[in-house]
């Protein structure tokens, strides 16, 4: 429940950022009946996200047992693939967002209104759709429980009362700290959704190596215990993984962490040019 909560949070503040933007452009512009086709560009790309998971969810439930294996090992790697592209992208992105989404939308309404209603789709589609399927790859393993459906819906309504705090100016966050601490949550998260399609990969026979573990501490890490829950839900840390699986974790955490936590290169500062010496 906290890692769809965590995503449900990273992902809708976002997209809230975004919608933030773009309103608080076209009200200081004076162009407060713009406002609906923004609203009905974000209406499109909630629905499509909302249908984008439908068809995930059909098409998982509709699959012989080793082709749904291989059919969530794909969504997880490709879900991993998404979250690192995100936490990487929105870390040297964030404060260069605003700018980007005025020019943007300045652009729009010199167009008409079908274009303010494409950019304001577009801004928002991408968050959806990566939400939708970073969920949907960290809750294969919890089908049986609404927990997930309701960790992501308390992370996007936490997310939606925080960006309409900060367009309000009610609530003043630094988001550099946020999009950091948030990021190396999710990167843990996204270890876990590595190590469980490197998993599925094994359940499908497309991969060997199941039943050779890489260590059994069932006897220390109780399963039944809610801290195992806890750490199994959120970093899918099992008491007995495969080999493949342990490599697979450590493999893809240790080089994104150590990328992730690396300075930012800074530009050097050009040497002040020299002013001509009068000519003798």
């Amino acid at each position: 429940m906290f890692a769809s909560y965590l995503i449900g949070l990273r992902e809708g503040l976002e997209a809230t950022l975004v919608v933030s933007i773009l309103v608080a452009f076209l009200v200081k512009s004076d162009r407060r009946e713009r406002l609906p086709m923004v609203w009905a560009g974000v209406g499109a790309a909630v629905l499509l996200s909302v249908g984008f998971g439908a068809l995930l969810t059909f098409t998982a439930a509709h699959l012989a047992t080793q082709q749904q294996e291989m059919f969530d090992a794909v969504t997880s790697l490709a879900a991993t693939v998404f979250v690192t592209f995100m936490v990487f992208w929105m870390r040297t992105a964030a404060r260069k967002m605003s700018g980007e989404l005025r020019e943007k939308m300045g652009a729009a309404l010199e167009l008409g209104s079908t274009a303010v209603v494409v950019v304001a789709f577009l801004s928002v589609a991408r968050e959806g759709l990566e939400t939708t399927l970073l969920w949907f790859a960290a809750v294969q393993g919890a089908t049986s429980s609404a927990s997930p459906l309701i960790g992501i819906s308390l992370g996007l309504l936490t997310a939606v009362a925080l960006g309409w705090g900060l367009y309000r100016s009610a609530l003043r966050i630094n988001l550099t700290k946020f999009f950091t601490w948030t990021g190396l949550l999710l990167i843990l998260v996204a270890a876990g959704i590595f190590k469980y399609g490197v998993h599925d990969l094994q359940e499908s026979g497309l991969v060997p190596g199941l039943s050779t573990y890489a260590f059994d501490i069932s006897g220390v890490l109780d399963p039944s215990a809610w801290y195992s829950t806890l750490l199994s839900g959120m970093f899918n840390i099992t008491p007995q993984p495969s080999v493949l699986e342990a490599v697979a974790w450590v493999v893809y955490l240790v080089p994104v962490l150590i990328l992730f936590l690396r300075p930012a290169a800074k530009t050097p500062a050009r040497p002040a040019s020299k002013s001509p010496q009068p000519a003798s």
